[in-house]
């Protein structure tokens, strides 16, 4: 990290992230930014946590929650659509919305960079952030991301499409590291 301490911690879901879990899964306004679009059980969020390896190798992906140095749950990262033969995945992040604007997202990325560069050995991570998220594209062009395609119609809210953009972050090359 660059100029100071880091307070996000990664760490591995545990059963008692099952409340948070099922909070941030079925909060619609999310869906518009992510691939859910039905709600989930508690049941299935369960079974989730329980068969989830913690091994991106055999899950293709791995979803890690961070952790606040007050050990406080403030969100979820997540890396999915795993590809090992190009090494690169899809990164995905939420924050919940009680400790949004605190510097935690900016953490989340740095530790998630850290991780899939150091440990995962990964060369790239892309998301696919809407055109009209205006302070998601603002974090990840702070963070070193840079916008590589357009993609029309990617997005569905409920209601209408919207264009996407992929935002890119080669790993090996970044200067933060």
């Amino acid at each position: 990290m660059n100029h100071q301490e880091r307070t996000i911690r990664l760490r591995a879901m545990e059963p008692e992230d099952l409340d948070m879990l099922y909070r941030i899964e079925n909060d619609t306004e999310v869906w518009g930014v992510s691939a859910t679009n039905v709600p989930y059980s508690r049941y299935a969020l369960h079974d989730y946590i329980a068969s989830s390896t913690g091994n991106i190798y055999t899950d293709q992906q791995v979803r890690l929650m961070l952790e606040n140095d007050e050990n406080q749950v403030v969100g979820i990262v997540d890396l999915v659509d795993f590809d090992a033969k190009n090494s690169r995945a899809e990164i995905g992040l939420i924050i919940e919305r009680c400790y949004r604007r605190r510097g935690y997202a900016v953490q989340a990325l740095e530790a998630i960079a850290d991780y899939a560069l150091r440990v995962l050995h990964l060369h790239e991570l892309h998301a696919f952030v809407s055109v009209d998220n205006k302070p998601t594209l603002q974090l990840f062009r702070k963070m070193g991301y840079v916008e590589s395609a357009r993609v029309r119609d990617w997005l569905f809210d409920g209601r209408s499409y919207h264009d996407a953009v992929i935002m890119q972050i080669i790993l090996t090359s970044s200067p933060s590291f």
